[in-house]
């Protein structure tokens, strides 16, 4: 370990703002495509030169990047993080601890072995990632929502939709009154009839799916509670959010939406459902006994 990392990890916990955020690398790199060019070129020597970074200042970074000194506050801003301070934190752990598994594409030569090793490796990433960036405060609020809310709606398009239909049955197996809408006609007319005492959660991995987006906005315009599950970085359908729950899934050219994007989505429908039924552990328990017992009539 160098004497710069040495000093840059020793500030941990001195602040409660300039805490460690895990996986900083993976959150440049998501959020890449949506950036301006100046947060671009900020970006290009981060990822160049975390080391060298770790022992700048932001004035010593944004000369060097040609960024005002706003320029990357901002851009560490819309990372998730307090400020720059924080940025050399993250970096300083992503340098000592790096990743350990790495995003690997599928490649027409691979072997059953190394396809097997690719593919769960991804999917541990995903989840490793996604626990980095999901925030409990951001669940809380989710539940707040739902608990509050008379009935729940949830929308999901294409690879999505298995996961709405996930999220629906969850819900119903606790008492929830909530229903799935994967029809992008449907979700547009059901999302319009909203009201202030209903929710809405919206899944779409890039938050940019034209029928989420729409369905999403016209809820939110009705006056419904807005609850969106989407991959980390910037995305139209976020301005439409009362809250975001964010996963951090890497997508390659084999390895689609479809397929990590899905474990992780999975796994924060797992914690909101595990949060929204210990908010009301009472009813739900009772409520899981029912439905319970209708269901082992299905069995033999």
């Amino acid at each position: 370990m160098t004497e710069t990392t040495e000093t840059v990890m020793k500030g941990r916990g001195r602040n409660q703002d300039q805490a460690l955020v895990e996986n900083i690398i993976a959150r440049i790199r998501l959020s890449y495509k949506t950036m301006g060019p100046m947060s671009k070129t900020i970006a290009n020597f981060i990822l160049a030169q975390p080391q060298r970074v770790m022992a700048m200042s932001v004035t010593e970074l944004s000369e060097t990047t040609g960024a005002s000194q706003g320029s990357v506050v901002n851009f560490c801003q819309n990372l998730g993080l307090s400020g720059f301070q924080q940025l050399k934190l993250s970096l300083a752990q992503a340098v000592v601890q790096p990743v350990q598994y790495i995003h690997e594409d599928l490649e027409r030569s691979d072997d059953i072995e190394t396809v097997c090793r690719k593919v769960f490796h991804g999917g541990i990433q995903a989840l490793r990632d996604s626990k980095s960036a999901l925030e409990p405060k951001s669940i809380a609020a989710a539940v707040q929502l739902m608990r509050s809310a008379k009935r729940i709606e949830i929308y999901g398009i294409g690879s999505s939709a298995p996961i709405a239909e996930d999220a629906h049955y969850r819900m119903l197996r606790i008492g929830l009154d909530a229903k799935a809408v994967t029809d992008s006609h449907v979700q547009a007319i059901s999302a319009s009839r909203t009201t202030p005492d209903v929710a809405v959660l919206t899944i779409s991995h890039t938050g940019s799916t034209r029928e989420t987006v729409v369905a999403t906005q016209l809820a939110k315009e009705a006056g419904a509670k807005t609850v969106v599950l989407t991959n980390f970085g910037r995305s139209p359908i976020q301005a439409f959010a009362d809250v975001t729950l964010f996963t951090m899934a890497c997508e390659t050219l084999f390895r689609t939406e479809a397929m990590t994007s899905r474990i992780a989505q999975l796994c924060v429908i797992d914690t909101l459902i595990a949060a929204l039924a210990l908010a009301d552990y009472e009813r739900s328990i009772q409520t899981l006994r029912e439905t319970f017992d209708v269901l082992s009539l299905k069995r033999f």
